[in-house]
């Protein structure tokens, strides 16, 4: 009885409940988003997919960080080997050549036994298509001020498109 109540007492509730790896290795107390509107984003250097969304990403926090727009980039090498370099390497070709402003961290796995639990997290509060795994590069969750997670999109959602939700939360109170 003791242990299922421990159990129950340790599961996370929201994306505010969870403490990630920042790119060099520092604690990040997701805490400390609170009242922000969050985009998570696995993110990779080498795929079809990183120039446009690497753009828009930067487009929409240059627009939206002041008004409570946090981007989260969490790298991941899963798929097709394309984000094989060190985090600070990572973190170069994204600050250089896209001009990236918010917050990279750790690289992740999102899929399989290793997992990030941010990751696990996310996945079960909003499956896709494929049910609970990542399908690529660039799926992204919006998560309210309150650290609920509001929406899943494909890597092939582009992230202006998805920008009238995120002013959506951006209004709410």
């Amino acid at each position: 009885m003791v242990f299922a109540y421990t159990m129950a007492s340790q599961s996370k509730t929201s994306v505010h409940d969870f403490v990630v790896k920042d790119a060099r290795g520092n604690d990040v107390d997701l805490s400390s988003y609170k009242g922000k509107v969050l985009l998570i984003v696995n993110v990779a250097s080498q795929c079809g997919l990183t120039n446009s969304n690497y753009t828009e990403l930067a487009k929409l926090y240059e627009k939206h960080k002041d008004q409570g727009l946090e981007i989260l980039a969490f790298p991941c090498n899963q798929f097709g080997g394309q984000e094989p370099g060190t985090n600070e390497q990572i973190v170069e070709f994204a600050c250089t050549r896209f001009k990236a402003e918010y917050p990279i961290f750790d690289k992740v796995d999102v899929n399989g036994n290793k997992a990030a639990p941010l990751y696990k997290f996310l996945k079960s509060c909003k499956g896709g298509l494929f049910g609970d795994s990542i399908k690529w590069n660039f799926s992204k969750f919006l998560v309210d001020k309150n650290g609920n997670v509001v929406d899943r999109y494909a890597p092939t959602t582009s992230p202006l498109s998805i920008e009238k939700d995120i002013k959506k939360l951006l209004d709410q109170d």
